[in-house]
């Protein structure tokens, strides 16, 4: 078997997850395309396992773990981003801010941070 169709082959996939990645705006496509690459990555393993002839097969026991972290990835990314997209109304990864930060709540008005409004609550009762 020639090692240079599989590798054109996973180069172009690799190529095509990572413009994917690059130019993407919707979180769910983003993970589609890391998923494009983590397949390149795949079958450039299983190709060199077969050229190289070893005997312990160690690049397809690598392809096996691989297969099952990027289930483990996909499946826990989709968890985040459908609860971004419960939470926020959009996946667009360009409208999302750091999950952290309250919109309601803007710093540069809050004469002391270190009072919230609780503590002031809690002051006109006592």
């Amino acid at each position: 078997m020639h090692l240079a169709y599989p590798a054109v082959l996973a180069a172009l996939l690799f190529c095509t997850g990572l413009y994917g990645v690059l130019a993407r705006r919707n979180a769910i496509l983003v993970l589609m395309s890391v998923e494009l690459m983590l397949n390149a990555v795949n079958l450039n393993l299983v190709a060199f396992d077969v050229w190289l002839r070893d005997a312990l097969h160690a690049g397809q026991a690598l392809t096996l773990f691989t297969i099952a972290v990027a289930a483990a990835e996909i499946g826990i990314g989709l968890a985040i981003v459908l609860m971004v997209h419960r939470n926020r109304g959009t996946s667009d990864i360009d409208r999302l801010r750091d999950t952290a930060e309250n919109p309601d709540t803007d710093p540069d008005t809050d004469p002391d941070p270190h009072t919230g409004p609780n503590d002031e609550k809690a002051e006109a009762a006592a």
